[in-house]
């Protein structure tokens, strides 16, 4: 790494972090360097940008990961690139330091064979700080999440099978991600999607695409999805699920809130008895939705807290807000002991004990109803400040959120448009 101080045009590998001897170094710099003869040096503080809520700024997602590791991979391949040492850097501010830095360190988690622990170590190395990466709540920020937080759970994920580059349709990722194409996103492949709320009926409403039921029973149908869990108020008849086989659970708890105990458990045990995938949203599918899929994964994967956070925010960025994001952490330990037992209780199952201490477990609590730098970064934070104040009075953190994304979107195709324009 370089040195603040130091705004040079060519890298001095020994103030450089090395990943791989004399062939692959991470760097941070004060402005652009350009390569040499002997070395290839790039930069992706433009090319792969956080598109923020609010105020948070990380991590990148699935897919912008993905991506660097197809470039690097790519650059360290190449017969071009075979002689030269090849520099990542960032010369942009704290924000972007920290999505790069994280970028290289899941690099090395996933392809360099380091833990971790390891690849952190590496970041830090050179007495670097980086900003901790935080929510996107409108509020003041309450909790921390760190690289190291966010190696920790691409290392998880890897183990876990829920990562799998050589599976990964990006195309996919980014075209369903969007609000106008369903905004939604797996967390765990194959057991839990999270997605933005459905509507009565498909439109646009202020500028926001709306989606009706209907709208995703072929792609609920195509990945074996046969449980929907609600967990915002009626906007909808789940009739209109349940009519075409699929099964249907309401559990409200009030947007940008926790949930009560009873909710976490029939969650839980929804979740465990499901048959298929499990479809979870809320308004925007980010608070309630990734809190208490959160909740399963400390239970039955044994992630820590921030773990949890990192991951779903890396499939899902925006998830798990404010006060949510402490009442996991609060939860961890006893959600980690649940998992014990209930796993004490399978084995004894399958070694042929008594099924009805699993039983037990399984069954329980009553039905909860519910009962009622881009260039454009400053540009960016401005209007998102404008819309706050102009369309936000009386809705609640989800119709913020829903209504932030789409805004968000369209003020980043503009400035690729007017970018366009100027270059031709």
């Amino acid at each position: 790494m370089l040195r603040n101080n130091v705004t040079i045009e060519t890298c001095d590998l020994s103030n450089c972090i090395e990943f791989i001897k004399d062939q692959l170094y991470f760097a941070l710099l004060h402005q652009k360097v350009k390569s040499t003869p002997d070395r290839h040096c790039f930069c992706i503080d433009e090319e792969l940008s956080y598109e923020n809520f609010y105020a948070d700024f990380g991590p990148l997602n699935l897919a912008m990961f993905y991506r660097f590791c197809c470039k690097l991979n790519k650059k360290l391949k190449s017969c071009a690139l075979a002689k030269k040492t090849i520099v990542f850097y960032t010369c942009g501010d704290r924000k972007k330091q920290a999505n790069a830095a994280y970028l290289i360190g899941s690099y090395a988690v996933m392809h360099l064979q380091k833990t971790p622990e390891e690849a952190y170590s590496l970041l830090v190395s050179q007495n670097a700080s980086y900003l901790p990466f935080r929510d996107a709540s409108f509020g003041a920020c309450t909790y921390n999440l760190n690289i190291l937080d966010c190696l920790l759970a691409v290392h998880k994920a890897l183990q876990f099978g829920w990562l799998d580059f050589s599976k990964f349709n990006v195309e996919e990722y980014e075209h369903y991600e969007r609000a106008e194409n369903g905004d939604f996103n797996w967390i765990i492949p194959g057991k839990f999607l999270a997605f933005s709320g459905p509507h009565p009926k498909s439109k646009i409403e202020n500028g926001y695409p709306l989606h009706a039921p209907e709208a995703y029973f072929p792609y609920f149908r195509k990945h074996n999805i046969t449980t929907i869990i609600r967990l915002n108020k009626k906007m909808y008849e789940a009739k209109r699920f349940t009519d075409m086989g699929f099964k249907h659970h309401d559990l409200f708890f009030v947007d940008g809130s926790t949930p009560i105990d009873a909710i976490v458990t029939k969650f839980l045990n929804i979740c465990e008895n499901a048959d298929g995938g499990i479809a979870v949203h809320c308004k925007a599918g980010l608070g309630r939705t990734g809190t208490l899929i959160g909740c399963y994964m400390m239970k039955h994967f044994r992630l820590t807290a921030a773990e949890a956070i990192a991951w779903i925010r890396i499939c899902r960025p925006g998830s798990i807000i404010g006060p949510q994001q402490n009442f996991i952490d609060e939860k961890q330990a006893s959600l980690w002991a649940e998992g014990d037992l209930y796993r004490q209780k399978i084995n004894e199952q399958e070694n042929g004990s008594s099924k009805t201490a699993v039983a037990g477990i399984l069954s329980g609590v009553e039905d909860i109803s519910i009962n009622g730098t881009n260039k454009n970064t400053s540009q960016r934070k401005t209007a998102s400040e404008m819309v706050s104040k102009s369309i936000y009075s009386g809705l609640t953190q989800g119709d913020k959120l829903r209504a932030l994304k789409i805004f968000l979107r369209y003020v980043t195709l503009l400035s690729i448009l007017i970018h366009v324009a100027i270059e031709t």
